[in-house]
């Protein structure tokens, strides 16, 4: 179990942190934050299982860590500490899914019977909608790419959440059943309709399940194939093909992740894992070398080399050039005995 211990006073937070650190059975990974700012971060790197946190605090209060809490991670435990004068205020967080409240000062009794009262109820098994919803997102991109290899570490991160939410099978069947369910009506969407066999529902353990509905994706793939029977453009090499023809225009990354149907967040990962560059890199790059082949033509003037390759503004093209290349375009022309 992992515990988070929120309090912007030192003394109060090593302090607590001593007694989280004497209770048995011990905490997997115990961690502090000075303030609610702090504490999210450390929340959205390494979600835990609870989270300790005083009221008044500087940059953000208790009330709204706890707020967010309830709204972003709905399965992390809260308790509130609080002096006596802020307790009222305090209550408030119970519209926050709130389990525990501890007085100040608090003792180490006072930890570890509510540790004891916490960790003796059974986890709730819940998996938040957003969570799932992220998953199909990246499940769609990379089928839809053929990209297998994603895919299948995907899959691993995502049997692994599964399990450690400890859902129970008939949660997990309805949860593996409405994914499968919005994964063929975005690819009916796409003029793809994969012929669909929810196997999970028929498994017996949450194991089987998962097992079921990764296969079921590996389907769709290979449907997907069977579909373009040979035709598919890998979307890379269409993207960048396409940015090769419009260097003379200002095109944008969101346009062209919407020429290979891809999102562009999803589209500008996948284009730098593959080309080594980012998509700003990359035309650039092409335009520096375009504009070398056109400087080599001796009778091209040098601000129709600009323009040919999108620049308007010859200055920024200069230097632009002499970045890339190493030295101006007039250098460069003068080098190969053009004058």
């Amino acid at each position: 179990m992992h515990v988070l211990i929120v309090d912007d006073e030192p003394v109060i937070r090593r302090g607590l942190m001593k007694m989280a650190e004497l209770y048995a059975p011990a905490f997997s990974k115990i961690q502090t934050a000075e303030n609610g700012e702090a504490a999210l971060e450390r929340i959205r790197a390494s979600e835990p299982d609870l989270v300790l946190t005083d009221v008044r605090m500087p940059k953000m209060d208790g009330l709204e860590l706890c707020r967010i809490i309830y709204e972003e991670f709905p399965h992390i435990k809260t308790v509130v500490i609080s002096g006596y004068s802020d307790f009222e205020y305090a209550q408030k967080s119970v519209n926050y899914g709130v389990r525990h409240y501890l007085l100040k000062p608090v003792t180490k009794s006072d930890v570890h019977d509510m540790l004891n009262q916490l960790i003796r109820k059974p986890a709730r098994s819940y998996i938040p909608p957003s969570r799932y919803i992220e998953w199909i997102d990246q499940m769609e991109q990379q089928i839809w790419a053929l990209q297998i290899e994603e895919l299948t570490s995907l899959m691993v991160r995502w049997r692994d959440y599964c399990m450690s939410a400890n859902v129970s099978l008939a949660q997990l069947k309805e949860l593996l059943d409405d994914c499968n369910g919005i994964l063929v009506k975005r690819f009916q969407s796409r003029s793809y309709s994969p012929d669909s066999v929810p196997a999970h529902l028929q498994a017996d353990s949450v194991k089987e399940a998962l097992d079921a509905f990764e296969k079921g994706l590996h389907h769709m793939v290979k449907g997907l194939l069977a579909v373009r029977s040979g035709n598919f453009k890998d979307p890379m090499e269409e993207a960048k093909a396409f940015i090769d023809s419009k260097l003379s225009e200002e095109i944008t990354l969101d346009q062209v992740a919407a020429m290979v149907g891809l999102t562009p967040t999803y589209f500008s990962a996948l284009f730098k894992k593959i080309t080594h560059e980012t998509f700003v890199q990359y035309r650039i790059n092409k335009r520096m070398t375009k504009a070398k082949e056109m400087l080599a033509i001796p009778h091209v003037r040098i601000v129709d080399v600009a323009a040919d390759v999108g620049y308007d503004d010859y200055p920024h093209f200069t230097k632009t050039f002499k970045k890339i290349v190493g030295v101006s375009p007039s250098e460069y022309r003068a080098r190969l005995g053009i004058k």
